[in-house]
């Protein structure tokens, strides 16, 4: 962020090149340093990811800017207060005095002579993004961008008149007397020269202007040459060959590029683009190939859908945002000098092709799979892992699959599975997987309600193996540990939050785990299957101990423990067997006093007193006072009334 800050500030000079015979400018610089941090923030999230776990979930922090930096300034806070004094001492001799950076008042501190930037901080002092001022102005545009369209440019604004100056530099060789492409606001003289331009020209043309500046008016660049490219007034072709131009010119400008084209993919108000070979690439050479190997893919873990084929001869189509984005990346050189842009284009064109509807994935996938034919396989294996989120019925078989796999409490899907590599194909080993990270990973919150169901089905299936209860409630362990590491492993704690406070009460008022005419020991499998399944989640997500977690644990937990107490007072009726509620009721507070004691100091005093009184209903004497003494010197008066009443 601080080479981003200074870099970007400094107007650009003539290139140096340095022993090697490379060149290195201001720009490149720059670049260089902004598109790592784009590649550690994950920035290339569709914009509908970060609500797509609805209210209350982390999903919109997590990926945010603000969230890494605060995760920055705790992780230093946390080593700088291990940091004995004696290993101070002996780095003293490498450090001197050096004044905080960026206006900040914050004290001086010590830090490295070796590596120092001129203006910046000390390591061990926090990091917020009101100190980087350019940054913090790109950073609200982007959100801006993300938010909604494009307006308020007006002529003589000077984002305008960059943004004139770009497309002027982009587009010189195009126009040669007629104007194709105008910024809003813009007079028809303005927008492009007339001159094919000589290398004198060409290069007045370019504004040598500092990074930031150039970069806030790339969004309004890219805006006015996909609505002239949509109106016909530029070919597709020119729009891509101008675009390449503004990104050799500022590489980081790409990270523009990437954020108004993922933005305005989701929105869906453009055009679709045929992509017939004329006006944009063709995927026809191998799409149907890719779509026949994304089918063996799938087969592979157990995973069958309908035919993925395009129908008919009508030619694939995309949304004109996705195809210019598509068009631009093709274009990108396989060399090292190259690797920092297809490190933030290559994951943000797989994660808006994968927010798409079918077959947008195959059409990506098959046009990169013509560039760059030794990565065809792990290009084929993203693909088929983005089916899963698109189709439910596709997730519910692979978390089959992965159970079947984990007890082997179905033959015949194990039967088959074994015949594709059995577990391996589900980690991604096998069937051309060197660089393939497993069908098992693309799971989302459109399987959690599978996963919970699963996780409690599976103590019917071991219970009508003729096993022991011994046995059976071992393998419910391994089913519950299983489906619990799977949630957590693709969704986080914004998964187990819902899992808490939707999936969960939903599961048990539905009736899911209604059974007809079951057995109590069954059902006890069950509810003890969910309850482990439930305690694991927790534990995972926000730990068992006291941490900076604690108070978002403490909500999500009491809001749990008041359903079960709405339960209990009858204020609402469960679907499910009442054996399977009482079992989970038992099994998760047993759990929680013994292998997360924590958990109840932080419940409300009053949900505590209901539970108790409820566990009595029920014959639990013992179990309720023990959740009371573990509320700890709150709930001392509490459990000596509850010893009185008896």
């Amino acid at each position: 962020m601080p080479i981003c800050e200074i870099f970007g500030s400094i107007s650009p000079t003539v290139p140096q090149t340095l022993n090697s015979g490379e060149d290195i400018s201001v720009y490149m610089v720059f670049s260089c340093a902004f598109l790592l941090l784009l590649r550690l923030w994950k920035f290339y999230r569709p914009p509908h990811e970060h609500c797509l776990l609805g209210k209350g979930a982390p999903v919109a922090s997590e990926l945010a800017l603000e969230y890494l930096l605060l995760l920055r300034n705790n992780h230093l806070a946390s080593s700088f207060n291990t940091t004995s004094e004696n290993s101070t001492k002996e780095n003293d001799q490498y450090l001197v005095e050096r004044p905080s950076v960026l206006g900040s008042n914050l004290p001086e501190a010590k830090i490295p002579v070796k590596g120092q930037i001129p203006g910046t901080s000390s390591p061990t002092q926090p990091v917020f993004i009101d100190s980087f001022p350019k940054f913090k102005a790109w950073y609200c545009q982007h959100k801006a961008c993300i938010a909604s369209t494009l307006s308020g440019l007006v002529r003589g604004n000077p984002v305008h008149q960059i943004a004139d100056r770009l497309l002027n530099m982009m587009y010189r060789k195009t126009s040669k007397g007629g104007t194709l492409v105008s910024t809003p606001g813009a007079s028809t003289s303005s927008s492009l020269t007339s001159s094919s331009g000589s290398i004198g020209e060409e290069a007045s043309l370019r504004p040598l202007l500092p990074a930031w500046d150039i970069l806030g008016a790339v969004p309004f660049v890219v805006d006015a040459v996909l609505t002239a490219c949509a109106h016909g007034r530029l070919l597709p072709r020119e729009l891509t060959t101008g675009l390449r131009d503004l990104v050799d010119f500022l590489p980081a400008s790409l990270a523009a590029i990437v954020s108004y084209f993922t933005a305005e993919v989701t929105r869906g108000v453009w055009k679709p683009a045929s992509m017939n070979g004329t006006d944009w690439p063709s995927p026809a050479a191998n799409l149907q190939n890719i779509e026949a190997e994304i089918k063996e893919v799938l087969a592979a873990t157990g995973v069958h859908v309908p035919s993925l084929m395009v129908g008919g001869n009508a030619p694939a189509t995309l949304p004109l945002p996705l195809a210019a984005l598509v068009s631009l990346t093709i274009t990108f050189k396989l060399d090292k000098a190259s690797e920092f842009l297809h490190g933030v284009a290559g994951p943000a064109l797989e994660s808006t092709a994968a927010g798409r509807p079918w077959p947008s994935t195959p059409i990506v996938a098959a046009l990169w799979a013509q560039k760059v034919r030794r990565w065809h396989d792990y290009i084929v294996f993203f693909s088929s892992r983005t089916v899963f989120k698109q189709d439910k019925h596709a997730v519910v078989q692979l978390l089959r699959s992965c159970f079947a796999a984990a007890l082997g409490s179905s033959n015949s899907l194990m039967s088959k599975l074994t015949v594709h590599g059995g577990v391996g194909a589900l980690l991604g080993h096998g069937f051309r997987s060197h660089l393939a990270p497993g069908a098992a990973r693309g799971l989302s919150t459109m399987g959690m309600n599978e996963q919970c169901g699963q996780t409690g089905k599976s103590a019917y299936r071991l219970k009508s193996c003729q096993l022991s209860l011994a046995t059976a409630m071992a393998k419910v362990k391994q089913a519950s540990t299983l489906g619990a590491s799977l949630l957590c492993v693709t969704g986080g704690s914004g998964l187990v939050q819902m899992l808490y406070q939707e999936t969960l009460p939903t599961w048990f008022l539905s009736g899911n785990g209604t059974k007809p005419r079951i057995g109590s020991n069954l059902s006890i499998l069950e509810g003890y299957a969910i309850a482990h399944f439930s305690i694991l989640c927790g534990a995972c997500a926000w730990g068992i101990n006291n941490s900076s977690l604690s108070k978002k644990r403490a909500q999500i937990i009491n809001y749990h423990l008041e359903f079960m107490v709405s339960a209990l007072q009858e204020k609402i009726s469960v679907g499910c067997e009442h054996a399977t509620w009482r079992t989970y009721v038992l099994g998760f507070l047993s759990m929680m006093i013994t292998c997360a004691p924590n958990w109840i100091s932080d419940v409300n005093l009053e949900t505590l007193r209901k539970l108790a009184t409820g566990l009595r209903r029920w014959r639990e004497p013992e179990l309720a006072l023990a959740l009371l003494e573990g509320g700890g010197r709150t709930a001392m008066s509490a459990a000596a009334e509850f010893v009185m009443s008896f």
